[in-house]
């Protein structure tokens, strides 16, 4: 990368709990703690719990013994998936060129964007902004000529705040920093480079790059010396789209009633097609999928004539196939939805499938979209949506 270069790296802040207490305001102000399941370890813990000295990966009963009074909530996966996906296309809008590294967190090289959205400073300021208007979440966001820098720079701004590293003060930004702020220096390469007295980033500059080739390995040595002067050549590098986009619920107990379950499958579908709608794409195939009490799973699927993206149009599609599979007594324990076959809806025909009606769907559709833009996701909702659901979801699947 060219000192020109302008790299964002954007990192939403303790982003699963975030989203816990989002989704749940009583959480709020607490100590929280996302963790549990088979894996008995910390997924994340927002600031408040961070205090008692609670960090991810760290086994749950260890974080139960420091701070007893937090609030342990399960992991909801698909959950922080949608958010997630709501957030890269967020930072789509300002560059194509986005490049996730985990679910809440990208690069961005918003380099040729500025000409016309800004600086570097003022695309991060009007991209937190547009995520805390949408998700009602955090984020923080470094900026600089490199990856390696701006990840830095989000480090150090943390929680909810925006840093920017001028590239002539790279170096006395990053030589006070220790040793371990290096990508690629765990545990191990830190007890060397501490037996070789090397604590900070400095020390590792000033060190001759063949003694750290010698002690270290060809790889690492010159790994380290290079990020030791702020040297990163690496490139923003976006990945592929998603071939399909899903949702799934899996119920706090298995249902029967066939209008609950119907409704679920509606705002699992609600979900889906806005995802699908701000990626503006169509889907060619729907599918559903149902697990039973005893987990035996079926899918079944539908390709449509033409691409479709409309809430009613995927539903419709959607609803069949489950009416089709008569379960009028079974008991459901998931159901999901998956858009697939996607194409680009700047070439999909005007011609719609169901008829003269379907031009009050897209307006309507459209209404909801540009509501949802202004007053944030979920502001609007089909009415059948509105009343209250006889029951919670108690976790979700990623899928």
């Amino acid at each position: 990368m060219s000192e020109n270069s302008t790299i964002l790296h954007i990192d939403m802040d303790a982003f699963f709990a975030s989203v816990e207490e989002r989704d749940d305001p009583t959480l709020q102000g607490k100590a929280v703690v996302v963790g549990g399941g088979s894996r008995g370890v910390v997924l994340s813990a927002n600031y408040q719990a961070r205090k008692f000295g609670i960090r991810a990966a760290m086994p749950v009963g260890q974080a139960q013994r420091m701070a007893p009074h937090a609030i342990f909530v399960p992991p909801h996966h698909s959950r922080y998936r949608e958010v997630s996906e709501v957030v890269m296309e967020i930072f789509a809008r300002y560059t194509p060129l986005v490049e996730p590294i985990s679910l809440d967190e990208a690069f961005l090289d918003v380099t040729g964007s500025k000409r016309l959205l800004g600086s570097g400073r003022e695309i991060g300021e009007k991209i937190r902004a547009e995520v805390f208007k949408s998700e009602k979440i955090t984020c923080s966001v470094g900026i600089a000529s490199t990856k390696f820098i701006a990840k830095l720079a989000s480090d150090h701004c943390k929680p909810n705040g925006l840093l920017e590293v001028d590239p002539e003060k790279v170096i006395d930004f990053l030589h006070p920093l220790p040793v371990k702020a290096i990508w690629g220096v765990g545990p191990k390469t830190n007890e060397e480079l501490a037996r070789l007295g090397l604590r900070t980033i400095a020390d590792i500059a000033h060190t001759p790059r063949q003694t750290l080739i010698r002690a270290l390995g060809e790889s690492t040595g010159v790994h380290l010396y290079e990020l030791a002067w702020g040297r990163d050549y690496r490139a923003v590098t976006p990945d592929e789209p998603d071939k399909s986009i899903s949702a799934a619920e899996t119920f706090p107990y298995d249902l029967e009633d066939q209008e609950a379950i119907l409704r679920e499958l509606l705002s699992l579908t609600e979900k889906a097609t806005a995802r699908l709608r701000a990626r503006k794409m169509s889907a060619q195939t729907i599918s559903i999928k149902v697990r039973f009490a005893d987990f035996k799973t079926i899918s079944r699927s539908k390709t449509v004539p033409l691409p479709i993206d409309g809430l009613q149009d995927c539903y419709e599609v959607a609803k069949k196939l489950y009416e089709g599979l008569r379960l009028d007594r079974a008991r459901i324990r998931l159901i999901g939805i998956g858009l697939e076959g996607l194409v680009d809806a700047d070439g999909v025909p005007m011609q719609m499938l169901l008829g003269e009606r379907d031009r009050g769907w897209r307006e309507a559709t459209a209404a909801l979209d540009q509501a949802s833009a202004r007053f944030g996701s979920g502001s609007v909702r089909p009415a059948r949506l509105l009343s209250a659901r006889p029951q919670t979801p108690a976790s979700e699947e990623a899928e």
